[in-house]
Formats: structure tokens, sequence, C-alpha cells
């Protein structure tokens, strides 16, 4: 018996827009509360910014990123931005701090502390023990005169902002400003630190992302799989290669192994004629054919397939100097989930 997917819930018009508008306030909310960051930014913010940046960039130690409730949410991820662009970081619930997680924090390290309104009281003993042994803090805050705000080396304090929740209770706007001050952090030291995407990857193996950072010797065929022949060869002998690999292309070589040319089903139809079987590889090659080195990301492989200088190729050799060592179709790409 054939079962039909449950309709969903049909809502009325006036419904449907009272929601629709109801989520365009609070995203004008959120845009205008961003704009107000970058617009300090250009004032009073930007040295403090500044300044934090350098602090967090010398510290011999780690960023330890606390906060309670909604900021302790924002807390977290920011730690995990920052550990995951290169800068080590973890995330210390403030009210468990006072229940030994202090051990944690070393004097070696630099403390983020985020509290909108900087007088949440179970901050007390963390703010403490970061005074007692001089461990730097940057608070993050909308109010730099708080107790938060007079323990801290650095305050980020953001601009004042109306919540998107209509009573102007709910965390909404103040924690998508303190995010994206978390946010900026963590790309302005990436970008200081000169972090390549090659070291991205150490540290984003598993999923889309993992797949998008794997290189091209992850993916590439080697061995026997690699159609070669060398130069001097009969087009008869190099399409049997070609036929056997399945890649619709064969390498060609010289008596040193160097890459000279190579040979695609394109060629084959560019030199169709009656004694193409018995012809040298050499007067059908292209010469000097495009490849790849296996340190290279394999996301890069589907924009050199596509390179705007030379016909679009769907197989590409992997090479060392001019050494083939690999080869790699489109498809490899996509079985692994990198495009």
């Amino acid at each position: 018996m054939a079962h039909s997917k449950p309709l969903m819930a049909q809502s009325s018009g006036t419904d449907a827009n009272a929601a629709v508008q109801s989520a365009l306030r609070t995203l004008d909310a959120g845009v205008s509360g961003v704009s107000a960051i970058a617009a300090a930014l250009q004032g009073p913010l930007g040295p403090a910014f500044a300044a934090a940046v350098d602090l967090i960039r010398k510290a011999k130690g780690r960023v330890i990123v606390t906060g309670l409730g909604k900021s302790g949410h924002v807390a977290r991820k920011i730690a995990a931005t920052l550990a995951s662009t290169g800068t080590p970081a973890f995330f210390v619930h403030a009210a468990e701090a006072s229940h030994g997680d202090l051990g944690m924090i070393t004097q070696d390290d630099v403390i983020i502390a985020l509290s909108w309104s900087g007088e949440q009281p179970e901050m007390k003993n963390l703010v403490n023990y970061s005074r007692r042994f001089a461990i730097p803090m940057i608070a993050v805050t909308s109010n730099a005169a708080s107790p938060l705000g007079e323990a801290a080396q650095i305050v980020l304090e953001l601009p004042k902002a109306r919540e998107a929740c209509p009573h102007n209770l709910a965390p909404t706007t103040s924690s998508l400003m303190q995010a994206a001050i978390g946010d900026a952090l963590a790309i302005a030291l990436l970008e200081g630190r000169g972090f390549t995407a090659l070291e991205f990857a150490n540290f984003h193996p598993g999923g889309k992302l993992g797949a998008m950072l794997k290189f091209v010797r992850d993916i590439m065929h080697t061995g026997e799989a690699i159609p070669l022949k060398p130069l001097g060869t009969k087009m008869s002998d190099a399409l049997v290669e070609m036929s056997a690999k399945g890649f619709g292309c064969v390498c060609i070589v010289d008596n040193s192994g160097d890459i000279t040319g190579i040979i695609t089903d394109g060629d084959l139809r560019r030199h169709m004629r009656p004694d193409l079987m018995t012809a040298l590889v050499d007067e059908v090659m292209t010469k000097n054919p495009k490849t790849i080195a296996p340190g290279m990301l394999a996301s890069e492989i589907m924009r050199e397939s596509v390179d705007a200088s030379r016909p679009a190729v769907s197989v590409l050799i992997v090479a060392e100097g001019k050494k083939p060592i690999g080869i790699v179709h489109v498809h490899d790409v996509l079985k692994a989930g990198v495009a």
C-alpha cells in the first residue's frame, strides 16, 4: 500500500506574513549590531582590538574562553573557531571554574571572558584567580565600567544594542555581536600568523571540509594504473594502453622517463586518417601537457582542468618534476566528495 508524505501544516497568509516580518526585524537588529561593531572598530574599539590580537599572538600558552548562559555558548564557539584556525584555545565554564576547573588555566594563558553586562557574580572567582596569578584577561562586554571590565587588562567594549526580542530581554543581537567579534579575533590572528590552507587541513580531516582539503596524492592512481608509452610507440599499441587503463589518454615519456606529451581521445579525433594506427605517437601527441603536483589540494583539480589558457581536460597527469607518478580524473574528485 502506497504511503503519502504527511502534509505540512498550512498557515494563513496573515500568519505567514507576520512570521516573515518578525524574521526580518530580527535580522535587521542583528545587522545593526554588527554594523555598530564595524563603526566602533574605526574608533575607540580599534586600538583595544589590536592590543587583544597582539596579546594573544604573544602568549606562550593557550586562550581560555569563558562565559555563562548565552555568552557561555558563544564562548564555546569562539574557542572552537580559534582552535581550528591555529590559535590553541578551549572553553572553561565560568561557574565550573570555581569547582576545580581553574586548574586548567596556567600563567602562560590568556583569558577571554564574555559577559554582556559584565556583572555576573559567578565570574568573581575566575577574575580573582586571574589577578592572583597575573593571567592577562580580555573582557568582551558592553560595559567597560562593570566589575569584569574593571578587572580586565583589555576591554573590548561592544556598542550597546537593542535585542531583537520585542521585550529587549532574550540575548539575540548581543549574542550575534559577541560571536562576530570572536570571529574577527580569530581571522585577524589567522592572517597575522600566515596560517595556510595546508595547515588548516591538519585540523579538519573529516566531513566535507576535510574532503576539500585532501591532497592530490590522496586520490591519484599510481603504479601500473598510469597509462604510459615511450616515444616511438605505434599508435595501435598506444590505443591498447588507453583502452586497458580506462582513462581515455596515454602519457608519452622519453628514454629518461620524462613526460614529453599526452594522447587523448581528442587527439585521436583530430588526427583521424587511414594510417593512424601505424603512425607513431610522436606525430599525434600533444606536447608539454598540463600536469599537477601531488602536494596540491585536490580541490584545485577542478580549476586546473578548466584552465582558460588551454582546452578543458578531464584527466591530469601528476608529476614530480618531469616524472609521472600518478594520474587523476575529475571523477576521482567527485568520488572523494571534494566537489
